[in-house]
């Protein structure tokens, strides 16, 4: 038999400083799987090029003229390759040296022919102090959810905590990582997840060719939920391997409160569900949004994020005849029905 064969993506923009871990990692895997590595840069000026030329020669690079996105990036990268695997990381991530061989054996194991993509356990970088939540302002570095804050810490009772172990929905349509802010070996998700976090997973080529790959016009977010879900609409599944392993520095290239987050968050949640979701989840969906735009006008969140929000609802609600034509080509051929998937969903 051949031998298993992959090629490592990483789509970058002006990430430079952050490069040489997450290649580093790559290039320092332990498997039995051909590994390729590619960047797709997104028309970066701040010294990628230069970077990759005189250290990084073995690695393969594909130059974009225009900024297109994780969602577009991706695409360019996985388009026209023959082989096996594609793995994807993200530029602030780094990979632990046996990940690749562990989520490929999960794609080759027995009974794995309907696995699309296995999903690494992503942990943030650095450790952390998980205290009450006293609604103040979060310092830098810090991350808040369901009650409790999570600072930074060199403290001896500091302790390792998850990003994601695959991609959820809530019950609002919000799309989550699962196990968020669970501190390291307390997950509580299986094997089945949803949709796989495409900050660290691997994907069977043979099922993006069936269904397309990557949309490149979600361009930031949601666009692995997106292809989870048609994946799952086609009959494939997807398994989070909580052996392989991933270390993140969570929204070190776009930041969670910034304008390019919330418009792309806005937009492509309301694209994504209104593809996918059941009807009352679809509604849920839209009133969240609505609902966030006036408490951010309450609270007098900065224009620029307002107007984000804004331009994000707009742009949904406009190409909504599109979004829905989608979803009935997605659902007219789907191998399974949207009640099973509106399950995983729920």
């Amino acid at each position: 038999m051949r031998p298993t064969s992959a090629r490592a993506v990483v789509v970058t923009w002006n990430g430079a400083d952050m490069l040489p871990p997450c290649l580093d990692s790559l290039l320092a895997q332990v498997s039995d799987v051909e590994l390729e590595v590619l960047v797709v840069d997104n028309a970066s000026d701040d010294g990628t090029t230069e970077l990759l030329r005189d250290r990084y020669p073995q690695v393969q690079v594909t130059r974009n003229g225009s900024n297109l996105g994780f969602a577009g990036g991706a695409a360019v990268g996985c388009k026209g390759y023959d082989g096996d695997l594609l793995l994807l990381l993200n530029n602030d991530a780094t990979l632990a040296p046996d990940a690749l061989q562990r989520m490929a054996d999960a794609l080759r194991a027995p009974g794995a022919q309907r696995v699309a993509a296995v999903t690494a356990k992503i942990l943030l970088a650095g450790r952390y102090l998980l205290v009450p939540d006293d609604g103040g302002p979060l310092p830098h570095g810090a991350y808040r959810h369901e009650g409790r804050v999570a600072l930074p810490s060199s403290s001896p009772e500091a302790v390792l905590l998850v990003n994601s172990t695959g991609n959820v929905l809530s019950r609002e349509g919000s799309g989550l990582d699962r196990d968020w802010l669970v501190t390291d070996g307390q997950e509580t998700g299986g094997p089945d997840v949803l949709g796989f976090c495409g900050g660290a997973a691997v994907l069977r080529r043979a099922a993006l060719d069936q269904v397309g790959g990557f949309d490149p016009d979600l361009f930031l977010y949601y666009e692995d939920t997106d292809l989870s879900l048609r994946l799952r609409a086609a009959g494939w599944t997807v398994r989070y391997e909580s052996g392989a392993v991933a270390v993140h520095r969570h929204a070190a290239s776009s930041g969670t409160g910034s304008p390019v987050f919330r418009y792309y968050n806005t937009r492509n949640s309301l694209i994504v569900l209104g593809r996918h979701a059941p009807l009352g989840l679809v509604l849920r969906s839209t009133a969240r949004q609505v609902l966030g735009l006036v408490a951010a006008v309450v609270r007098r969140e900065t224009p620029a994020v307002r107007r984000a929000r804004c331009r994000g609802l707009w742009h949904a609600t406009r190409r909504l005849p599109r979004t829905l034509r989608e979803r009935r080509r997605t659902w007219r051929g789907a191998q399974v029905s949207r009640r099973e998937v509106g399950r995983l969903l729920r």
